[in-house]
């Protein structure tokens, strides 16, 4: 087939990436959406991953060998991650992974009990797009442990759908789409779309955070030195990482008519809830969930600076419409012109129709 037919947007992506002339599969959705009680972060006597690092203590302890998030993108070494953090006002915890059975827990062995979809994503990743269905009333998650306990493997595994918590359209709708103005420039927009009949409360806390390659003792390649994220502007995160460089994350202020707030802590163990120990400084992993959640103002950073940040939303969406959030990652050597508004929307256009037209060579009609 003719060149011209056959060579796509996207193809030239790919091919400059394979010649490494553009690195556009640096930033991807690399992000676990659970990490906890895998193998990777194991450090047990017995081998039992389930109960060393389990969904509990996921929200308080530093992860060593990756990260986990909702619907979230990161580099390619997993150095600076983002990721969506949700709450509905009712559930106990801050909805930041995805909660599942672990193996001894189910009883057809592990099993995540959660509604999520991928929807889009090209090769370099230069356009993605996922949805995430959250309850409006309380997540049960002590009903989805006790009822898949109950049930031997002969019987079917009890899911989150058969709770009947999604009736009568008590749900938001979140999507997350992601497209690349160039490969350290990602756009970013989050629409939450209220299903219900009645006007229903959200927080959303689009959060940036480091790994942690700090606190283990260690130097070299992959033991980076503690980085630092700052509030660099009233609209915009800085975050500066001794191998990965500058990045800002930037809200868009249009949406709203006034600036979002910001939330700072370090991901960090919180070793006093977990271990009874100590923590050697007061702001640790588990901030948010306590500040948001709890209500505790001493949680967070008041200085405005840690190793993990969020940009703090709460909206009221009436019944049956949509609200979207615009954010905008990018390397400071990347820096666009303009941020948002017309070249924002252009960007989205154009990488929407660019996959569409990838994918009709790959898998073209009938």
């Amino acid at each position: 087939m003719p060149m011209s037919e056959t060579m796509t947007a996207e193809h030239i992506r790919l091919e400059e990436d394979a010649a490494r002339i553009r690195n556009w599969k640096r930033w991807g959705p690399y992000l676990s959406e659970r990490q906890w009680g895998t193998v990777r972060e194991d450090y047990s006597e017995d081998g039992d991953s389930w109960s060393y690092l389990t969904h509990d203590q996921s929200r308080s302890r530093a992860y060593r060998w990756g990260e986990d998030g909702l619907l979230g993108i990161t580099d390619r070494q997993g150095r600076l991650c983002f990721a969506l953090t949700l709450w509905n006002g009712r559930d106990p915890i801050l909805k930041e992974r995805l909660f599942g059975l672990s193996g001894p827990e189910g009883n057809h062995g592990e099993d995540v009990k959660e509604c999520y979809y991928y929807l889009e994503s090209t090769p370099t990743h230069s356009y993605m797009k996922a949805l995430y269905r959250y309850p409006q009333t309380e997540f049960p998650y002590g009903r989805l442990v006790a009822e898949n306990g109950r049930r031997d493997r002969e019987k079917p595994e009890f899911e989150l759908m058969d709770t009947g918590i999604f009736r009568e359209g008590r749900y938001f709708d979140v999507y997350a789409e992601y497209a690349k103005a160039s490969p350290n420039d990602i756009l970013i927009r989050v629409t939450i779309t209220n299903r219900g009949t009645e006007p229903a409360m959200i927080h959303l806390l689009p959060t940036l955070w480091f790994r942690n390659t700090w606190s283990w003792g260690r130097t070299g390649e992959g033991y980076w030195s503690e980085p630092v994220i700052r509030l660099d502007a009233e609209h915009r995160l800085r975050a500066d990482h001794e191998s990965l460089g500058r990045f800002l994350l930037e809200a868009d202020l249009s949406q709203g008519g006034k600036p979002p707030g910001f939330l700072f802590t370090n991901n960090e163990t919180n070793s006093e809830r977990l271990f009874g120990i100590p923590n050697p400084q007061p702001y640790v992993k588990d901030a948010f969930h306590r500040s948001v959640v709890r209500g505790e103002s001493g949680a967070v950073n008041p200085e405005m600076n840690g190793t993990k940040a969020a940009v703090y939303y709460a909206v009221r969406i009436p019944a049956k419409e949509s609200v979207s959030f615009d954010l905008r990652l990018y390397a400071e050597s990347e820096s666009p012109d303009e941020c948002f508004g017309e070249a924002f929307e252009a960007v989205f256009r154009r990488r929407r129709e660019e996959t569409d037209a990838y994918y009709a060579t790959v898998s073209p009609r009938g």
